[in-house]
């Protein structure tokens, strides 16, 4: 009889030790989700700052004599389209839906750059001060863009290494906390642009 009560008492403390366990992993998990969460939101306002820039800057470009209508009007379709795809927090766990997202900003990045290259060719453009401060205030913005992603990805890491390591794969396996889709460097990044001078 005695023997028994122990071995009852040994299993029940063995019990409430993984339960209680099982509660402080869960709530870590939590709260590195919500850490996910408030990175990506982090990222998308720097990208929306971004996307709010743009028509100011489509517009002063547009003042210009005979600016390139051909580069306006890319800058202005990447730009609609990027702000068109929208992730939730549970579509950070799709990879297609952030390689899309990521793909439609890559587009409008590049078409920046083909505008901001094409206005080499417009001194007075160069010279107006709010197509310079648009220019600052753009540059500023890819930073911080970098740095939220940054940020993001960082916190991705945490949880997701959270997720996979024992015993927090059990409970995310039980639970449903899946792994998120860090940010990827752009394809041909690892490579120096060419610079032509004409």
């Amino acid at each position: 009889m005695k023997t028994g009560l122990i071995f009852l008492g040994v299993i029940v403390a063995i019990v409430g030790i993984f339960a209680f366990s099982s509660v402080g992993t869960y709530n870590g998990l939590v709260e590195e989700e919500e850490m996910v969460a408030q990175r990506w939101g982090d990222v998308e306002t720097q990208y929306q700052r971004r996307a709010d820039l743009i028509p100011n800057l489509v517009s002063t470009v547009q003042g210009a004599a005979d600016f390139e209508q051909e580069t306006l009007q890319a800058v202005t379709a990447a730009r609609a389209r990027a702000t068109s795809i929208n992730l939730s927090a549970s579509d950070l766990s799709d990879p297609a839906r952030m390689q899309e997202f990521m793909n439609a900003q890559n587009s409008l990045s590049g078409a920046l750059g083909r505008l901001l290259v094409v206005s080499e060719n417009y001194p007075a453009l160069r010279a107006t001060e709010s197509f310079r401060d648009l220019q600052v205030q753009l540059e500023g913005t890819e930073n911080r863009i970098n740095l939220a992603r940054r940020d993001y990805n960082g916190a991705v890491r945490s949880y997701n290494t959270r997720v996979r390591q024992f015993p927090g794969s059990v409970i995310a396996a039980i639970t449903g906390f899946e792994r998120r889709t860090t940010f990827e460097s752009q394809g041909g990044a690892d490579k120096a642009p060419q610079v032509e001078f004409n």
